[in-house]
């Protein structure tokens, strides 16, 4: 049955395609940089001085922007170190899940091809009793979405060979 109601957005994991990592690598307090948007072109049609064309050239998207409190142990961060301290970067797939109150997934994003392009942790302040907070900006090239719900009312039997590679 779909829900009438729309999903909460604090109860998500996100997933890497990627080899070593701890348990603790999926969860993160926020994820932003889902967005994509359509880069235009203008054409000047002659003799037309009422508008101009917005023509379609090709998606952007938006860097993914991972947060968490810092981590000492972190197959993740060893990754971005590899890229960042010795110039090695490995592209991965990674899935951004958004899940119901049974910790199921019901929509998700898979993330295709993403390189670190920044790494950075919060202030220290002695006056404050903050965790330390780490930041991931991912840089990649597109995202598909995908409605688990949709896909498991029905259209699953009728794609039984759903890859989402």
């Amino acid at each position: 049955m779909i829900d009438r109601y729309p999903p909460v957005g604090f109860h998500f994991i996100v997933a890497f395609e990627l080899f070593p990592q701890t348990p603790f690598d999926v969860g993160f307090q926020e994820v932003s940089g889902l967005s994509v948007s359509m880069e235009t072109e203008t054409y000047k049609e002659g003799g037309e001085n009422r508008f101009v064309h917005q023509l379609p050239v090709r998606s952007q998207y938006e860097d993914l922007v991972l947060k968490r409190g810092l981590l000492v142990a972190s197959g993740l961060i060893l990754w971005v170190q590899d890229a960042i301290s010795n110039f090695v970067f490995k592209p991965i797939n990674l899935l951004v899940s958004l899940q119901d109150e049974n910790h199921l997934p019901i929509y998700s994003w898979y993330v295709i091809n993403a390189v670190p392009k920044k790494w950075s942790v919060s202030n220290f302040n002695a006056g404050e009793s903050a965790i330390v907070v780490e930041s991931l900006t991912l840089g990649y090239q597109y995202f598909k979405p995908i409605n688990l719900v949709t896909l498991g009312a029905g259209a699953l039997s009728a794609s039984a060979s759903l890859s989402i590679g």
